[in-house]
């Protein structure tokens, strides 16, 4: 599939503001709106866009702490063994196989300390768990969770993001 540069400021309209109309977008890229429900269409199908979803803002709902948990399991644990143990723990945001000492990274936001204790203290529950390193987060330079990069070729969000 290729993507040009219309397909391109499309993606990051709809990154910036998935409820944005058809005719908005069509407007700033120079597209009407059924030539952009088309290119939707087409970016959907291809699997571009995977879906649409709604951004959240943790600390308004109460998740005030967050860390980043090396996991190092004993022996040799399948990925989807270990997403089984992760995925009942509500506190895991995500979890990503890495290379190095440790197997998984693991993204834990929790209300508190106390609940970030108790979110590590499931995650160890198992004894395929043979060690953690946590690293609790201070504050946010820089995240892209929620937009992700800017599509291949567009230098920056500036161009086509809302001020």
């Amino acid at each position: 599939m290729q993507i040009d540069n219309i397909d391109e400021q499309i993606i990051a309209r709809l990154v910036d503001n998935a409820r944005a109309s058809f005719r908005e977008i069509g407007e700033a890229v120079g597209l009407s709106a059924p030539a952009v429900k088309r290119r939707v269409d087409r970016l959907v199908a291809d699997g571009v866009i995977s879906g649409f979803t709604a951004r959240l803002t943790p600390e308004a709902l109460g998740w005030r702490a967050q860390a980043l948990v090396a996991v190092t399991y004993a022996g040799n644990v399948p990925p989807d063994r270990i997403k089984k143990i992760l995925e009942p723990i509500p506190q895991v945001i995500a979890a990503y196989t890495v290379s190095g000492d440790a197997d998984v990274l693991v993204h834990l936001r929790a209300a508190d300390m106390a609940d970030f204790e108790q979110a590590l203290e499931k995650l160890r529950a198992t004894d395929a768990v043979a060690r953690t390193e946590s690293t609790i987060v201070l504050s946010t330079l820089l995240d892209r969770t929620t937009t992700g990069p800017a599509p291949h070729g567009l230098s920056q969000w500036g161009d086509t993001r809302r001020r």
